[in-house]
This record gives structure tokens, C-alpha cells and sequence, in this order.
């Protein structure tokens, strides 16, 4: 089973399944947790789903596409360097992945 934890920038998480081959942002979206916006809906003409991914789990994914880059520059908190659009994000089979969302997205 997929799971997804999702981090507020006061500490709270909240951990989700995860439906495979849905996207992060999805299934935040779908369970209600707080700090992604998704504007756009996921199609990756906006950057209100930014999240920060934890650094233990950054490497296990695919690398985001040029789009996916330059979105990133135009999100409401700086981009770190994990950071990701949830939208981006695809979940895969036994996903454990830990996020944290930004003090805002707008």
C-alpha cells in the first residue's frame, strides 16, 4: 500500500493512502489536508501544489521535466532543493514519501 505524509510548516502531519498512479497533489486534494492549493488542477500552469520533499525520500524520484523547473520559479515560497510540484509526482506502488508544504501557496 502507497502512503503519503504531508507536513505543515507548524509540524502537523498527516499521513493518507495513496491510490497508485494518482499524483500527490490528487491525493491531497481527494482527503481534504491542508496547504495544497492546486489552482490549476494539475496541469502544470501554476505552482500551487509546492511542497518540499523530505531528503531521505527526494532521491527515489524520478527527476521533474524542464516544465516542472521552471514553474517551481514562480511559486509563492522560494524553491529549496527538494522541492517538487506535488502535481508532478506520481505515486508507485509501496510509496512512503513524506512531504512538508510551504507557509503558503499564493
Amino acid at each position: 500500500m502507497a502512503q503519503i505524509t504531508y507536513t505543515d510548516t507548524t509540524g502537523d502531519a498527516r499521513t493518507v493512502a495513496a491510490t497508485v498512479g494518482d499524483s500527490v497533489m490528487e491525493t491531497a486534494v481527494r482527503n481534504g489536508v491542508p496547504g495544497i492549493v492546486a489552482e490549476c488542477g494539475g496541469s502544470l500552469s501554476c505552482a500551487t501544489c509546492h511542497v518540499f520533499v523530505d531528503d531521505a525520500d527526494f532521491p527515489t524520484l524520478p527527476p521533474m521535466d524542464d516544465m516542472e523547473d521552471e514553474m517551481l520559479y514562480g511559486a509563492a515560497v522560494d524553491r529549496g532543493p527538494t522541492s517538487r510540484l506535488s502535481c508532478q509526482i506520481k505515486v508507485v506502488d509501496s510509496m512512503d514519501l513524506h512531504v512538508t508544504t510551504p507557509e503558503t501557496q499564493v
